[in-house]
């Protein structure tokens, strides 16, 4: 199907190109030239010169015309118009017609006693239409991975709702800021979208001064999970979203994300499992994350970190750690500390920079 949209004279192409560019489910789009046609009485001729005036802005040496006649009430025939539009130009300009691998495609639609016509087509993000596919909590840190997960998640017609651990009270609030950038920018394709942020430090000091130096990366991960289930379920969220690439960290090994992944009730997604970093790296400068995702920070990740974590843990050694925490006071006590922060594609919507309490 098409959708046709109606310019104004204060409307900038500029600017509905950059808004079609972070539409998800737009295959491709045109700047379509419009008037009316007489069915009674079909002459194209305004038609010709109007697709005579709109070429002399573009530089080409041969062309093709290309007819859609789908009113079929137009008594000319989609060959007819072809032949005819395509002698007015050649006579009009002296240009070349080329039916394979022209240098410009004269698209001609003729709908509702309106002729359309359009120079040039344009590929769109694809992908499928935001919120077709339910709505999915993703993990967002401020490294260059995270969100593009997410936004491989939004292209599938995914909403995306975030949460972010961060290292406060032990850690700067740069972090934080990061990640605010980072959804800002990820929210240019849904128009908006919340952003839970999470105090960890504290958490991280009970499994630091309560379990072994080597699996406490898994325990941390674990943590992490279990608050973004609760929060995900407040969400009406159908599952997490984290952008574990396999094999990249410790806590990515095969054993340590099955370890993690028992937790969770919800399905755990990770769109870039299969991928390398140079291929998530050339992914998020496409999409323009990459160079906030790269600004330096003080993250969660780099806070308590044991200098050999173990890349296979034992369920057994996890079970026995756990045993001896307050899992879920710790878990309660995540999500009443938690901030949400509400970001449009503009500005943020929340009263502060950071968020509000939940509590």
């Amino acid at each position: 199907g098409r959708i046709r949209i109606a310019f104004t004279n204060e409307s900038s192409w500029a600017d509905v190109q950059d808004r079609i560019r972070h539409t998800f489910g737009v295959a491709n789009y045109s700047l379509a030239h419009s008037l009316p046609i007489d069915y009674s009485a079909p002459d194209i001729m305004p038609l010709c010169k109007a697709i005579e005036t709109a070429l002399q802005s573009i530089t080409y040496e041969t062309f093709r015309v290309t007819t859609k006649r789908a009113d079929k009430r137009f008594s000319k025939t989609s060959v007819e118009l072809n032949r005819e539009i395509g002698a007015h130009v050649c006579a009009a300009t002296g240009k070349r017609v080329r039916l394979n691998g022209a240098d410009v495609n004269v698209v001609v639609e003729i709908v509702d006693h309106t002729a359309y016509f359009s120079l040039v087509k344009y590929p769109g993000p694809g992908g499928l239409p935001t919120g077709i596919s339910r709505n999915v909590l993703c993990l967002i840190s401020g490294g260059i991975d995270s969100p593009v997960a997410a936004y491989r998640m939004m292209k599938r017609g995914c909403k995306a709702v975030f949460v972010h651990f961060h290292g406060r009270p032990y850690l700067s609030r740069t972090s934080e800021e990061k990640v605010h950038d980072l959804v800002s920018l990820l929210a240019r394709y849904q128009l908006a979208a919340r952003l839970y942020l999470v105090p960890f430090g504290d958490i991280q000091r009970q499994i630091v001064l309560g379990s072994p130096a080597p699996i406490r990366v898994v325990l941390y991960r674990r943590m992490m999970m279990r608050i973004a289930e609760q929060l995900a379920e407040k969400e009406h969220c159908w599952g997490l979203v984290t952008g574990d690439s396999l094999g990249q960290v410790a806590s990515q090994t095969a054993e340590n994300l099955q370890i993690v992944s028992q937790v969770a009730h919800l399905p755990i997604l990770r769109p870039l499992i299969g991928m390398d970093k140079i291929e998530i790296t050339n992914e998020a400068e496409r999409i323009g994350t990459f160079e906030t995702s790269i600004e330096p920070d003080q993250d969660c990740c780099t806070l308590f970190v044991p200098p050999h974590p173990n890349t296979r843990c034992r369920p057994d050694a996890i079970q026995q750690a756990e045993a001896a925490l307050p899992i879920q006071n710790m878990v309660r006590a995540g999500i009443e500390a938690a901030e949400l922060a509400e970001l449009s594609f503009h500005a943020s919507q929340s009263p502060s920079p950071y968020g509000r309490g939940l509590g």
